[in-house]
């Protein structure tokens, strides 16, 4: 049951109670066979119009286009929270949510349009388990992207650099692997890719550069996808990304046989992502001891989880995205390019403290008095937000422990909530479930319990 929960946590973000009924006693190869058949019914989310610019001298429309602006900066905070409700939500596929997730962290991107973000969203899904040449190639043309790293201003009498350095040095080989020429000569054959003002990719040639250029010892009239190709013809590029793929779905520990291992066979494959993760998923070193427990949850993790196994319903959905605030991981805003980071930075005072008493807030819908991270927010906004109304929907967890007798409650959740269970967390639990008065109390209270132990910080 450990190896189960430990799979359904690295490769989705948990099981709820029912789920976890039906799966507990699953083989190993039943449970990975079933997580990627599920990726492969998922169907795309919708987008809407992506608002035009204002002319230059329509002082009226600029203003408008301002209010607009704003508008989307709520609609695009909305789109996150909306995505980790898919996360929550069993009706998906957690497989497929969780690889889109590490890839819109290893592509990251600001996205300043709701569109754009269901845009990118929608690219992520599509080739997440596919093939990492063709989501790079995506990547390369999406709109946010472009705009993000200033491809828009990368003209053939006027290269801007950043996305062909961000390209190497981020996406695809890593530092250390290319030169200073390198990334100007890529930064040429990327001359020309732009957008237009309703959010899709357009090929400017009058601004590309037909011209020879030498890339890694090659030489050619390279365009951008001629230069992803050469860098996915480098065996370092294969190792950087299974690396980091092995860092996010196994341990921040690198063992750096078995990724050269991994990796070999990741660029045989010709960058199958599937062909990567199932290698991973079925071998018997990732449901080692060291592996299973040893990773602090993402925001975004323990957030879905939560939501997963509570079936969490908010009044105002602002409330998801000022916790996401507050917990300093906003879905499509990443802090910089580099992305988000992944273990004990993610945990300060303040993030400690909400959550480990997050769940106790949303049972109790209490008002959360933290400052937010990030961007600041007007007051009338800030003190919706801070109101953590919703519901829980306990029908599941009851489910579970029907027939168990109220000792074993604890211990029945525990299993449930907890990839590694502490030592003497029944002594914890105890001084709380004295103030118990039903049956009922005894399950909320082991509930909240559970989930604001250290333990739970971790999957």
């Amino acid at each position: 049951m450990d190896k189960i929960k430990h799979l359904y946590w690295r490769a989705g973000f948990g099981l709820n109670a029912e789920e976890w009924v039906e799966r507990r006693n699953w083989s190993i190869p039943e449970a990975v066979n079933h997580l990627f058949e599920a990726a492969k019914k998922a169907k795309p989310a919708t987008a809407s119009p992506t608002p035009a610019s204002a002319e230059d001298g329509d002082q009226s429309a600029k203003e408008a286009l301002l209010e607009k602006i704003k508008e989307e900066r709520k609609l695009v905070a909305l789109q996150g929270a909306d995505w980790l409700q898919r996360m929550a939500n069993p009706a998906q596929s957690a497989l497929l949510e969780r690889v889109t997730l590490f890839w819109h962290g290893h592509f990251a991107c600001q996205t300043k349009f709701s569109s754009l973000a269901t845009t990118q969203l929608n690219t992520l899904r599509t080739h997440a388990l596919g093939s990492f040449r063709e989501l790079t190639l995506a990547m390369a043309r999406d709109v946010s992207m472009i705009r993000f790293l200033n491809n828009q201003q990368n003209r053939k009498d006027r290269p801007n650099e950043n996305f062909a350095r961000e390209l190497m040095e981020l996406f695809t080989i890593g530092r250390g692997n290319y030169t200073e020429k390198d990334v100007k000569e890529a930064a040429r054959a990327f001359t020309g890719w732009s957008s237009n003002l309703r959010g899709e990719f357009l090929f400017r040639p009058g601004q590309h550069d037909y011209g020879v250029k030498t890339f890694m010892g090659q030489s050619g009239r390279f365009d951008g996808e001629d230069i992803i190709d050469r860098l996915l013809e480098k065996r370092a590029t294969a190792e950087f990304v299974t690396r980091k793929v092995y860092r996010y779905f196994v341990n921040e520990q690198v063992d750096e046989g078995i990724v050269a291992d991994l990796a070999k066979r990741f660029y045989e494959s010709d960058y199958q992502t599937e062909a990567l993760l199932r290698e991973i998923f079925e071998r018997d070193w990732f449901y080692a001891p060291k592996n299973i427990g040893s990773k602090i949850k993402s925001p975004a993790d323990l957030l879905a989880g939560i939501l997963r196994k509570l079936k969490v319903r908010f009044e105002n959905e602002l409330s998801l995205v000022f916790v996401q605030r507050a917990l300093g991981q906003v879905l499509f805003n990443p802090p910089n390019v580099a992305g988000w980071p992944v273990g004990k930075p993610w945990i300060d005072n303040s993030t400690l403290t909400l959550r480990l008493s997050l769940a106790g807030y949303l049972f109790n819908s209490a008002e959360v008095n933290l400052r937010t991270k990030g961007e600041p927010e007007d007051l009338e906004r800030e003190k919706g937000m801070k109101k953590l109304q919703a519901t829980v929907d306990m029908s599941g967890i009851s489910q579970l422990l029907k027939g168990v007798s109220d000792e074993q409650i604890p211990e029945v959740l525990a299993d449930f909530l907890l990839v590694s269970r502490p030592d003497r967390f029944l002594e914890t639990l105890d001084g709380y479930l004295q103030k118990s008065s039903s049956r009922e109390d005894r399950i909320r209270i082991s509930t909240m319990g559970l989930m604001s132990l250290p333990e739970y910080q971790m999957c």
